[in-house]
């Protein structure tokens, strides 16, 4: 609860060629020697983060990288492990040394501004001697910042840190608020905390933890009960709370113990907006309402955790998802921040709330679904649908409730609604 979790700092990936100097740039910005430095190429395999404070941007995650030209079957495994850090970094630093910019570099810069990914030039080595102007001709344009340093030496450190500066998103400085917007100074909050077997002992998982430090930031009142302590919660108050948070797994009944005059809505929706696209999952939640029995779906979990035995992932989802559709489906998963590639066989993914990925991670992984016309949505706006209250959770959202009731009004012209299939 002290420290930022990853999932809320900007993450700044390395890049380049092997033997450029990338993990002796990370060691020289960190200040202490985190990665292992050699002259053997090839020296960093897996990716390597770490999370320190950068005033004054504040907490940001460094991601050294293998080489982009790494060879061999290893060496693919490799660059496959680098190629997915492409979609969870908010800023890319590019090192070359005084052998200038070649077609490595020129394709990486390719996807890099596929996604919008700002990228500082970092010309390594520059001790050796300067540099061809031809040499940098694959440089894309002048919206590239370019700092020549010595890494070996601590040459140009602090312009690298400063170009950083400049590169910073606006939107990671404001930050998408969690509940912020939902409150006003003076009023009340009620979130709404399950302790049950998945619950962290002694602590609460960060968007319920978010959502209280929001609350106060906001000059509100929080009030956190268990599902059971809601009715009388509410009964104790005063004044009408201007917001009711759940988590997902309780919505029905907290939508029973909800006067309807009170907005409502589950952390997992807040956490869609937070970090994704709130009205574009919405829209893709009306995707349940054409499954049948065979379809295909996969479950992401952005986390790995030890599964218990009513997890919510592994066997509420789908067992929601099998009575929902009447019959069985083909669910998969994946796990952790690496996202299938080939994901077009699928007739719907679900998304967890994604407490432990960036915003552009989750972002990216939406965008590859789009692109291969999968349907998308996450664990809150799919559970609420199948307990049948999503139109109350997402009433604080009208934009999002048109994409969902827009989505399914489509899917319902598409093809006849199957008999006994709620709406």
């Amino acid at each position: 609860m002290l420290n930022t979790p990853k999932s809320l700092r900007l993450h700044i990936g390395v890049f380049g060629r092997r033997n450029v100097g990338k993990s002796s740039l990370v060691n020289a910005l960190l200040g202490y020697p985190l990665s292992i430095v050699s002259p053997v190429a090839g020296t960093t395999t897996d990716p390597v983060e770490k999370a320190i404070e950068l005033p004054p941007v504040g907490p940001v995650v460094f991601v050294d990288t293998a080489g982009i030209d790494d060879a061999g079957a290893l060496g693919g495994l490799r660059m496959a492990r680098t190629a997915g850090v492409l979609e969870r970094v908010d800023i890319a630093l590019l090192v070359c040394d005084h052998t200038g910019i070649g077609d490595d570099e020129r394709a990486l810069l390719a996807q890099l501004a596929e996604r919008k990914t700002p990228v500082l030039c970092v010309l390594n080595k520059s001790d050796l001697g300067p540099l061809p102007d031809a040499a940098l001709a694959g440089l894309p344009g002048e919206e590239t910042e370019l700092v020549r340093i010595s890494a070996l030496h601590g040459q140009g450190i602090d312009a690298v840190k400063e170009s950083i500066i400049r590169l910073v998103p606006e939107a990671h400085l404001q930050g998408p608020p969690l509940v912020a917007d939902l409150i006003q100074p003076g009023s009340t909050l009620v979130l709404v905390v399950p302790i049950d077997l998945g619950a962290p002992t002694g602590r609460l998982i960060p968007p319920q933890v978010q959502a209280i430090r929001e609350a106060l930031d906001a000059d509100a009142v929080c009030i956190v009960v268990k599902e059971r302590e809601l009715a009388a919660a509410l009964g104790n108050l005063r004044t009408r709370p201007s917001l009711v948070v759940c988590d997902s797994q309780v919505v029905l009944k907290t939508v029973a113990d909800t006067p309807l005059d009170i907005p409502l809505t589950t952390f997992s929706i807040l956490m869609a907006r937070f970090k994704a696209d709130l009205i574009k999952l919405s829209a893709g939640a009306a995707a349940i309402h054409r499954l049948k029995p065979g379809d295909r779906v996969l479950i992401a979990e952005a986390c790995t955790h030890d599964l218990i035995c009513d997890d919510i992932g592994r066997v509420k989802i789908p067992r929601w998802l099998r009575q929902f559709v009447g019959g069985e489906l083909q669910v998969d998963f994946s796990t952790g921040k690496y996202f299938p590639d080939e994901i077009a066989h699928y007739d719907l993914i679900i998304q967890c709330g994604a407490c432990m990925v960036t915003r552009k991670h989750m972002l990216s992984w939406l965008y590859r679904a789009e692109r291969q016309q999968v349907p998308m949505t996450n664990y809150g706006v799919a559970i609420s649908l199948l307990q049948g209250v999503l139109p109350r959770a997402l009433q604080c959202f009208p934009a999002a409730l048109s994409a969902y009731e827009g989505a399914y009004e489509a899917a319902c012209c598409a093809a006849a609604r199957r008999p006994g299939v709620p709406a």
